[in-house]
């Protein structure tokens, strides 16, 4: 689980609901202060297992301070975006047509690239939430900014048109952290026109490791059984939140009350998925024109860094590794995480 150091936002974000053609969904748009025609790009954040938008808070400052416009989401039944009782409704490929259409949204408000005036404050009304949808080369540049991320070039060549693509152009850039980077995958293999990059954060190719396969199978058990706020009690009491970096009880709250907003249902299909997920990364791969980068920490306990690397070479994609990060960088080191990222974006 990842843990915010905090779930305000900072100035430059503001939560609203963001309205698509298949629901509403709760997201922080944070804007740059620079002048609308300066904005270099747009950005979606796709949170993880068991996470929410509020994941890349720490995030949000440094990224706006690049020139970049960032929308960070909770999907369908995570968090303030509510969600059916159905199963079907978060299968893999309906959450990664969410994402298509969010996407879509976003890129309808170019040229500019504020948001609109209306639909300020995010959906969170009971369960209901958006329904399920009816309808050659590769990066080998290697990451060498400054900080403690440090960057290492895999692949054999160049995954975007020469040069890269000029500030202002068109496109969503997406990135996904964990599960959220494997649903950020597959809409992209669902349709990859609407996305200029894909950054992949700790987020492999496969299945989860199979420790963390048991855990995922312990916890949706326990939701088949027992209710949110009693499946959160045992957690805290088996693995306390680390509050260092929070604000004491006020964390512990803001982490308790998040849990007790996710859809259980969403939890136990989209832990199930974790479990199965094949290896997608040759369908990837042969996506043409997406610039990919895999970025993680130093370690990882849900895929294995070699693995990372591994799959990075595989794609053909830029792969930072930021220095005293684990599982989740976004939280771990926010400052060095956003700086890499912004580098990548700003090459495209």
């Amino acid at each position: 689980m990842s843990r915010p150091p905090t779930f305000v936002p900072p100035p430059c974000a503001r939560p609203r609901t963001l309205r698509t053609s298949r629901g509403d969904f709760a997201v922080l748009d944070a804007q740059p202060e620079a002048r609308e025609r300066d904005i270099k790009g747009v950005a979606l954040l796709v949170p993880g297992f068991t996470g929410s938008k509020e994941d890349f808070i720490a995030m949000l400052e440094p990224l706006t301070a690049s020139g970049y416009r960032v929308i960070a989401v909770d999907g369908r039944g995570q968090y303030e975006t509510g969600g059916p009782d159905d199963e079907r409704a978060y299968e893999q490929e309906e959450l990664a047509r969410d994402l298509l259409a969010q996407a879509q949204a976003l890129n309808a408000e170019a040229p500019g690239t504020k948001a609109p005036d209306g639909g300020s404050g995010p959906r969170a009304e009971g369960r209901t939430g958006p329904e399920p949808g009816t309808d050659t080369d590769t990066d080998t540049r290697p990451d060498t900014g400054t900080g403690t991320g440090t960057g290492t070039g895999t692949g054999t060549g160049t995954n975007s048109e020469p040069g890269g693509r000029s500030g202002g152009t068109p496109g969503i850039h997406l990135l996904g952290h964990s599960l959220g980077g494997q649903i950020a995958r597959a809409a992209v293999l669902l349709d990859p026109s609407p996305f200029r990059t894909l950054t992949l954060m700790s987020s492999g190719p496969a299945e989860i490791s199979p420790a963390q396969q048991e855990k995922v199978r312990m916890l949706s058990d326990a939701l088949s059984v027992m209710s949110m706020e009693q499946v959160w009690n045992t957690m805290e009491a088996l693995d306390p939140p680390e509050d260092a970096d929070m604000d004491g009880a006020t964390g512990r709250d803001d982490l308790r009350a998040r849990w007790l907003r996710h859809h259980p249902v969403q939890l136990i299909t989209t832990g199930r998925r974790l479990t199965a997920e094949p290896d997608r990364v040759d369908e990837l791969a042969a996506v043409r024109g997406l610039p990919a980068h895999v970025l993680s920490g130093e370690r990882d306990d849900a895929w294995p860094v070699p693995l990372l690397d591994d799959m990075a070479r595989r794609l053909g994609a830029l792969r930072t590794v930021v220095e005293g990060a684990e599982h989740s960088p976004n939280t771990d080191r926010p400052e060095e995480t956003a700086a890499a990222i912004a580098r990548f974006w700003d090459r495209h």
